[in-house]
């Protein structure tokens, strides 16, 4: 049997993954049209699909995630939870659904003024965003408007607009926990730079380690399952002791040893994958040598 990862690149995350001991599977990191022509009934598949480069939405291969489920293919992070997660106003409406904390957010369109904004400073982000790229911080009218004129010359602002979102105070620093088959198999903290409000790490932010307390473990958990994430980033904001807001949650997202908890991450993360795999009756994997000698 075959559990293929289907991804556009390689990367460190998907190589660290195929690499490493899948129980009774074949690793393969296939592009959908390969996963399409190479996997059958049986096989399992894992959607890493990531933002476009011009965040203009999902890269190509949703509809070859759905044809490999209706071929019975046992496919992760499906169309829809990939769709949930990297759309942000989607995930806001998921997390808002299943009564998690999340920072109000509001549609922002290409084509309208943007409804009285009295609450500043606030966020303007792209709806598919991702790398911290075009995410403004704007203190009042003034910036907002400066910000607006400036999307407006941006290809996905034109097509789907973006996001007006609440400001949760930046404390420099965030926890991104990685949520793997319904645990927490991964985190670290991100601390931002000097000056900088963003703690990604394409903007310099560095990642400790940390032991994740059971309170954000158990909101990552929750905020995976809201949108159906099989294999998801999940970023916390603190607010103070023991409080957390879910700030994004990311289908598609990267990791390093500096991840790892009790266990090496990416073993972490195949065993809990190979693991749901396992519950599907179409997707079972063959008995024991000793049990089919029996």
């Amino acid at each position: 049997m075959r559990f293929s990862i289907v991804a556009h690149r390689a990367g460190e995350t998907n190589i660290g993954l195929i690499t490493r001991q899948w129980r009774h599977f074949e690793p393969l990191l296939l592009t959908p049209r390969e996963a399409l022509m190479t996997l059958a009934a049986g096989d399992a598949a894992l959607g890493r699909l990531d933002i476009r480069q011009g965040l203009d939405g999902i890269e190509d291969g949703l509809w070859a995630l759905s044809e490999l489920s209706a071929a019975g293919v046992r496919v992760l992070n499906p169309p829809a939870a990939l769709i949930s997660a990297h759309d942000k106003l989607v995930t806001a409406r998921a997390l808002r659904r299943a009564g998690l904390p999340h920072p109000e957010t509001r549609p922002l369109t290409a084509w309208e003024e943007p409804a009285d904004c009295s609450s500043f400073p606030l966020v303007v982000k792209p709806r598919f965003g991702s790398w911290g790229r075009d995410v403004s911080l704007c203190r009042d009218r003034g910036e907002l408007e400066r910000c607006l004129e400036h999307l407006s010359r941006s290809g996905w602002f034109r097509s789907h607009g973006g996001l007006i979102q609440e400001l949760i105070p930046p404390l420099g620093h965030d926890l991104r926990l990685v949520v793997a088959g319904g645990s927490v198999v991964g985190a670290v903290k991100r601390v931002a730079p000097p000056g900088e409000w963003r703690t990604n790490v394409a903007l310099g932010a560095v990642r400790e380690r940390v032991v994740p307390p059971p309170i954000a473990c158990e909101l990552a958990v929750a905020a995976a399952s809201a949108v159906g994430g099989d294999l998801v980033g999940v970023d916390l904001l603190p607010l103070g002791p023991g409080r957390y807001v879910v700030l994004e949650i990311n289908a598609a997202v990267d990791f390093s040893p500096e991840y790892s908890l009790d266990q090496d991450v990416f073993e972490g993360v195949v065993t809990a994958l190979v693991r749901r795999v396992s519950t599907s009756p179409n997707s079972l994997p063959p008995p024991e040598p000793a049990a089919a000698a029996a």
